[in-house]
């Protein structure tokens, strides 16, 4: 099934087992109503961002609006990993596994082009999120800090606040994400 359906069918039956309308969910996550229902429809290829709004308007992990159902074996190649891209086109989010009933956690392969930047509006409050950087040099601003993590390091931090991925360097910064949501 193509990834637009998939959220569409997600956003639809989550919303709906909240008993909300297109109207709250748009004003709990700070989106139009008109989105809400063009993405519904399948007729829009939502942002990373407004993914994040629609999830934590419904309290429930980003990937929960992507999730489908996996085999107990699964092989994920990158070109059939759901890819998402940043508002501006410089930030690239490769879904891996997706957050499910069986598991609490999301696995992204993410790539950010030289000197560009990706804010997050932040997470679940429950969340954690790790980091571990393959190529290049990770700015990571959470909040009112500031880390420097280079290749071959990790950081674990607090993803409820904003926080902004930067690319300082001129070369492709590659990095794996994990979004951990403890008691899920």
């Amino acid at each position: 099934m193509e990834l637009g359906n998939i959220i569409a069918w997600n956003l639809k039956k989550l919303r709906q087992e909240r008993n909300l309308t297109q109207g709250q969910l748009a004003k709990a996550a700070g989106v139009s109503k008109a989105m809400v229902s063009e993405i519904e429809k399948g007729g829009s290829n939502p942002t990373i961002n407004t993914l994040w709004k629609l999830a934590k308007g419904l309290n429930v992990p980003y990937t929960q609006l992507m999730a489908e159902i996996d085999a107990d074996t699964t092989i994920i190649r990158k070109e059939d990993a759901p890819m998402l891209d940043g508002e501006q086109g410089h930030y690239r989010i490769y879904s891996y596994f997706k957050n499910t009933p069986t598991r609490n956690f999301e696995l992204f392969y993410c790539e950010l082009d030289g000197n560009s930047s990706n804010e997050s509006i932040g997470h679940l409050d429950t969340s954690q999120e790790y980091v571990y950087v393959i190529d290049g040099e990770l700015e990571l601003q959470a909040g009112e800090q500031t880390y420097s993590i280079q290749a071959g390091d990790a950081i674990l931090f607090d993803p409820s606040v904003r926080h902004t991925y930067a690319n300082r360097q001129q070369t492709l910064l590659r990095f794996l994400v994990v979004n951990y949501y403890p008691g899920r």
